[in-house]
């Protein structure tokens, strides 16, 4: 009994790890990626020094930040301090664990992984709302509370165009979600709420154009700039592992998951672990291609956007998706 427990216990370790290791890895070179499609887009030279193509940089970035001292603002709230990084990071981690990357590969299949993702996202306001506040620092505490009222601002938004998605779907499981996409991509018939739901998730996760938290002109660097070394770091980290996630999400909810298109036979023969992390790549390489191309927006158009066109635009999708599934 104690040797089953044991391996049990071994087993949810491993796949743990399989599941971190790979993000962490993959946060690492997005950001080289990043800087290399950016350097593209405006016909420059991106990280090409350390090592071939610059593969390099980012072990390099990590370990500077590793090796930076850790200051504490003597101003500060110590204890939150220290633990508002730490809670941004974790979030972002935790709601990996609902997210199906092919058929049965799953740590947690739950019937109401829509529910646990919305609960998950929504606490990550948290972290950045107490790493303002402990900070003791006026920029930061506007860049923490531009960033609250932005995350909460979207979030409704967001929960009526998945409700249009679950209307399609019948299921608040993330597994029947894709699976009932077998035929044809919620992207096609849910257009209009796939593009809204993009926007969202660049303001949920302060992307560019809408990057307000962080805006250097105003806020010098928002709600982490008493940050150094780790700390800032585990933000970073936070950020970008976002970033992952709600690409994985748009290419659940929209994108069919692990599954190819219907008309793509030829090439059903690629694993579904492998058409996900395409998907995913592709949603990513929009993040990258809005900062390129857009400038940011002023405060006022983001909650204009927000509250007076993506809201209204959204529950009146929801109204029209329920009265067609109830007519059919």
């Amino acid at each position: 009994m104690l040797w089953s427990n044991i391996l049990l216990i071994i087993n949810y370790v491993l796949q743990i790890l399989l599941i971190i290791v790979p993000l962490l890895v993959g946060v690492a070179y997005l950001t080289l990626a990043e800087r290399k499609v950016l350097a593209s887009m405006q016909q420059r030279k991106g990280p090409n020094v350390a090592g071939l193509w610059g593969l390099l940089q980012p072990l390099g970035d990590g370990l500077k930040l590793l090796l930076k001292e850790t200051i504490f603002p003597s101003g500060a709230n110590t204890i939150i301090f220290m633990i508002a990084p730490i809670i941004t990071f974790m979030i972002s981690l935790l709601a990996w664990s609902v997210i199906p990357f092919g058929s049965g590969k799953v740590f947690a299949d739950i019937n109401v992984g829509v529910l646990y993702l919305l609960g998950i996202s929504s606490l990550g306001v948290y972290g950045i709302l107490t790493s303002g506040w402990a900070s003791n620092s006026k920029y930061a505490f506007l860049g923490a509370l531009r960033s609250a009222a932005q995350m909460v601002s979207y979030e409704v938004s967001m929960g009526l165009i998945i409700l249009s998605v679950l209307v399609f779907s019948g299921s608040l499981n993330l597994t029947q979600i894709v699976l009932a996409q077998e035929k044809l991509w919620f992207c096609v018939p849910l257009l209009p709420q796939f593009i809204m739901f993009f926007i969202s998730i660049l303001a949920e996760t302060n992307r560019a154009p809408f990057d307000l938290p962080e805006a250097e002109g105003e806020l010098v660097a928002g709600y982490n700039i008493e940050y150094a070394s780790m700390g800032f770091a585990l933000f970073f980290l936070g950020e970008y592992s976002n970033m992952i996630l709600m690409s994985s999400i748009t290419t659940v909810l929209f994108l069919g998951g692990w599954l190819p298109l219907v008309n793509l036979a030829p090439f059903t023969w690629i694993p579904g672990v492998l058409w996900f992390g395409i998907k995913v790549s592709l949603v990513l390489f929009c993040f990258i291609w809005v900062r390129a191309a857009y400038p940011r927006y002023r405060y006022n158009q983001l909650m204009m956007l927000g509250w007076k066109v993506i809201l209204p635009l959204s529950l009146a999708c929801l109204i029209f998706v329920s009265s067609l599934a109830t007519l059919a």
